[in-house]
């Protein structure tokens, strides 16, 4: 293999480690020597160095090392650029007049300019890579003026950065290194860390957050992945998932990926399964008196479906609602006429009999909703807000209270709640679901699982364009995170202070990233990197609508035409009518 050190051919025996192999390329003659140290940072954690950089190699977010002494061994100890600035340049003489180019004054004076312009660079040193641990360890100690600092190669990168190799089992490939050229670094995630400790996606609208889950649910269902996904997708993008089964990158062996979609007028959730504050949060705006009525009728209806496996149906908590009654009854034991049993019923029959989504009997079952090897996609759109909150809300309790259950051996085989593996759930639009300094049902069963949901393998991963909009608590239990373009100043400072594991010199990039380009971070990564997402696979379902190729498109297809002709048959008939003595119009 070539050494990461100095790029020099050296060939690995099975015990050897890449301290050995720094050791070893000390005596070589160095290859990408760029530049040399001056002295220490602004910070115990930084250094500085002096580069003539002429080929303007030495970007921001580069990764560079020098050999350094640690644990008694020299090891190629890695630091990330995060800032740089000239200390020499073209004399300002040089610029006097606008319209002659400095470096033709140069010449005419024969002063070399790439010889004489310097910078000095700031890094902020990550440490030495100790394979065993899978992650970077800080010798603690500056490297000595006067030592050489070099570009780290792309192989020493490949194997540092990532803490899967692509394609292994649990990786996930979401692209390659923005400062190198494109594919040259591929950085795969660990599937593991991010369904473990969940996943935060966060972009402004347009970065192409979208786009980026879409490859993150393409890795998750390789064969080399097979997971159980559900994602809850309220604007219908993620459809064109369903090529996968038919594309021969997602198949191995008798293996092909099943994609579910669930669309709106299939969405069905049992009565039963609503809690107490989905009820109260389908019903707003309840008086006091209605809340405690309501409160009785539910305990009644859950005592009375016990005799029932505990399903019961919406005429069976409306009789609960009259018999809970504190009103007067008559000879059956029911209210007569009391406001309170009777507007309480009014709204019920409103918010539950007359919607599509909540049945007596029908519900989406866990086991077809997640199975390893299947990406279930649950469109949202056409769905309204407070209903979608309420559906998820009971689909991540559900599945919450099934694998604890299952974890605990309280069910079995056969049973409804029974989920034997660990499940992954996607949610676009979170600051809908878990919203800042607002109420919304489905915020308290989100801080459960991101709290207690490891125990048990139910993990979460929340995309939003708002970061501001979500809640600060939900955003800082995600501990991986991959961050796109933000603009928006309340949004930055939402990240910096829920996002522990980013450098803060990285946070400078994120008004300037294009689309495309993140900044991943936290315990899927051994350290933050700057990447440029991979291509998708399927194609991409988000795409905005193009509103002047359809204004053109109206007139091309002849609408403007037909309209005329219609128009002109209209008036036609009108005189007809009117000639006929049938006046229509006045």
């Amino acid at each position: 293999m070539v050494d990461p050190a100095h790029g020099v051919a050296v060939h690995l025996k099975p015990h050897e480690t890449v301290p050995q192999i720094g050791q070893v390329a000390r005596r070589a003659q160095p290859l990408d020597c760029i530049g040399t140290v001056k002295g220490p940072g602004e910070t115990p954690n930084e250094y500085t160095f002096i580069a003539p950089d002429p080929e303007r190699r030495v970007k921001f977010g580069e990764f560079v090392y020098y050999i350094g002494l640690a644990d008694g061994e020299e090891r190629p100890i890695l630091g990330r650029v995060t800032s740089r600035r000239s200390v020499k340049l073209f004399p300002d003489s040089f610029m006097a007049d606008p319209g002659v180019p400095p470096s033709e004054v140069a010449a005419l004076l024969g002063y070399d300019c790439e010889a004489n312009e310097l910078f000095e660079i700031t890094v902020a040193v990550l440490g030495y890579f100790a394979r065993g641990l899978n992650e970077f360890i800080n010798p603690r100690v500056p490297p000595a003026g006067g030592a050489p600092v070099y570009i780290a190669d792309d192989t020493l990168l490949a194997g540092m950065l990532s803490k899967k190799h692509q394609g292994e089992r649990g990786s996930a490939n979401l692209g390659s290194l923005l400062s190198r050229p494109e594919g040259a670094v591929p950085v795969a995630v660990d599937v593991r860390g991010f369904t473990s400790t969940h996943l935060a996606i966060i972009a402004s609208t347009g970065s192409g957050k979208s786009y980026l889950a879409g490859v993150l649910l393409e890795e998750m269902m390789m064969p080399h992945n097979r997971a159980a996904v559900l994602i809850v997708d309220p604007h219908g993008e993620y459809s064109t998932l369903q090529e996968m089964p038919n594309l021969p990158a997602f198949g191995e062996g008798n293996y092909r990926p099943r994609v579910r979609i669930v669309t709106p007028d299939t969405i069905r959730v049992s009565i039963d399964t609503l809690s107490l504050a989905d009820l109260r949060y389908l019903l707003p705006n309840l008086s006091e008196k209605m809340h405690y009525q309501l409160g009785r009728a539910y305990s009644f209806a859950e005592r009375s479906a016990k005799k029932n496996n505990g399903h019961y149906t919406l005429e069976q908590l409306l009789f609960a609602v009259r018999q809970t009654s504190e009103g007067k009854k008559d000879d059956d034991g029911f209210d007569e006429e009391d406001p309170t049993t009777g507007a309480l019923i009014w709204r019920l029959q409103g918010a539950l009999g007359n919607s599509r989504i909540f049945h007596d009997f029908e519900n989406m079952e866990l086991d077809e909703l997640f199975k390893p090897g299947q990406c279930t996609v649950v469109q949202l759109n056409e769905v309204d807000r407070r209903e979608q909150q309420v559906i998820v809300a009971t689909l991540l309790r559900r599945v919450y209270q099934a694998r604890m259950e299952t974890s605990k051996h309280k069910v079995a085989r056969g049973d409804r709640n029974y989920v034997p593996y660990p499940v992954f759930c996607l949610l676009e639009e979170a600051h809908n679901y878990a919203p800042a300094n607002a109420d919304a049902v489905s915020s308290d069963v989100l801080k459960t699982i991101l709290s207690e949901g490891r125990k048990f393998g139910v993990s979460v991963g929340l995309i939003t364009q708002r970061p501001g909009k979500l809640d600060s608590d939900v955003l800082s239990q995600c501990m991986t995170q991959c961050i796109m373009r933000i603009t928006n100043p309340i949004d930055q400072n939402r990240i910096a202070e829920s996002v522990e594991s980013m450098g803060r010199d990285l946070l400078k990039e994120l008004p300037s990233l294009s689309k495309g380009q993140v900044i991943v971070s936290g315990a899927s990564v051994n350290t933050p990197v700057l990447l440029r997402v991979r291509s998708r696979i399927t194609r991409h379902g988000g795409t905005d609508l193009d509103a002047p190729d359809e204004w053109m498109r109206w007139f091309e297809d002849g609408e403007p035409a037909q309209e005329t002709r219609e128009g002109a048959l209209f008036v036609e008939k009108k005189v007809k009518y009117e000639e006929d003595g049938d006046v229509l119009w006045a």
